[in-house]
């Protein structure tokens, strides 16, 4: 799935660099720098976040991100401002807004608050990734409940400390001759590691 995000910014500067960034870690990305026009951009097609400047002089972000929610009160929106404070912040929470950042906004730690927010609404680039993420998860948290050691698990299981560690890390994916062993191990049904209750 192609995931579409739509940067709100009055500086062209700032929408281009924003743009170059999302656009290499593959997202498809449109920009305005009209924040008036939002709501039917909005419209006009499917767009699963919006990254919103706080600061704007025809509109401030604030109100922008109330127009946003009385269309759509679910896509994911990660407000930006270079001059955060109390107000802006608690405005955001209270508008939903998925995250606050400051600007100027490192490259890393932007994509990594982007990342977020599409996986809180259960949106990925790599949703194969995801449930690796979540399946070591699980076997770390019902391993530690039980207070095992990885050398115990590995033992129950006949598998090696080494996969069960990169199992749980993500690093590895395993067969499902192994998620069968593990849950065993664990007392855990296999659907249980997919994390359904």
């Amino acid at each position: 799935m192609q995931i579409r995000i739509l940067v709100v910014d009055d500086e062209q500067d700032n929408c281009d660099y924003l743009k170059l960034v999302l656009t290499r870690e593959g997202y498809e990305v449109i920009t305005t720098t009209d924040p008036t026009q939002t709501v039917d951009i909005l419209r006009g097609s499917d767009f699963h976040l919006v990254i919103l400047d706080m600061m704007m002089p025809q509109m401030s972000g604030t109100e922008v991100l109330e127009q946003i929610r009385k269309y759509d009160t679910d896509i994911a929106v990660i407000v930006a401002t270079a001059y955060p404070t109390v107000d802006t912040a608690v405005a955001s929470l209270k508008a939903q807004a998925s995250d606050y950042v400051k600007k100027p906004m490192e490259p890393e730690q932007f994509t990594a608050a982007v990342r977020n927010a599409l996986q809180k609404k259960g949106l990925s680039q790599d949703p194969e990734a995801d449930l690796h993420r979540a399946i070591g998860r699980t076997i770390r948290d019902a391993r530690k409940t039980q207070e095992l050691t990885l050398k115990q698990l590995a033992r129950r299981t006949g598998l090696s400390v080494s996969l069960l560690s990169q199992i749980e890390r993500a690093e590895s994916s395993a067969s499902i001759s192994s998620l069968y062993k593990i849950a065993s191990a664990l007392q855990l049904r296999m659907g249980e590691l997919f994390g359904d209750t």
